[in-house]
């Protein structure tokens, strides 16, 4: 191998590799690979997020709609309505004309107050006060319909 001619201003026959600045276009690089994968995963992880949180208020929505309809139904003494709030499971144990003179022959509901929905156990408190004055405090259980994925009222303890 031939070495290069010796003296000022020669050159060698190729260029050298650059040395200043390599760790700092690593460092860049590398930083920017991680910020966008924090930005692709922080994405996705706050879309999780906001889905579960927005399932859970349309689940305290739906309870307290439905559980107000039933006994605004009842208030009113529209029992075909309150029935039509119930789930198929309490329409197959007890059928329309039952559970029409069942209610009709219970205390009489003159105003009530839907609290909270439980979105852990599913149910509803509920503050009722009959027409002779006297109150109580009801559960309602609610559950959902297979075929709308709307809630309704199963049951009242």
């Amino acid at each position: 191998m031939p070495t290069p001619p010796a003296g000022p201003g020669v050159s060698p026959p190729f260029a050298a590799p650059p040395t200043e600045g390599r760790n700092t276009r690593l460092w860049l690089g590398l930083g920017a690979g991680a910020l966008a994968v924090l930005l692709c995963c922080g994405g996705g992880g706050a879309a999780v997020v906001g889905l579960v949180v927005t399932g859970v208020q349309a689940i305290r929505e739906q309870g307290r709609t439905v559980s107000t309809d039933y006994y605004r139904a009842l208030v009113e003494r529209k029992y075909g309505a309150a029935y039509d709030q119930l789930c198929d499971d309490a329409q197959r144990r007890e059928s329309r004309r039952e559970f029409e003179r069942r209610v009709a022959a219970e205390p009489q509901i003159a105003t009530f107050r839907v609290g909270d929905v439980d979105t852990v156990s599913l149910t509803v408190p509920v503050d009722v006060t009959y027409s002779g004055g006297r109150q109580d405090r009801q559960e309602v259980t609610l559950g959902q319909d297979q075929q709308t994925g709307g809630m309704e009222v199963c049951g009242v303890s």
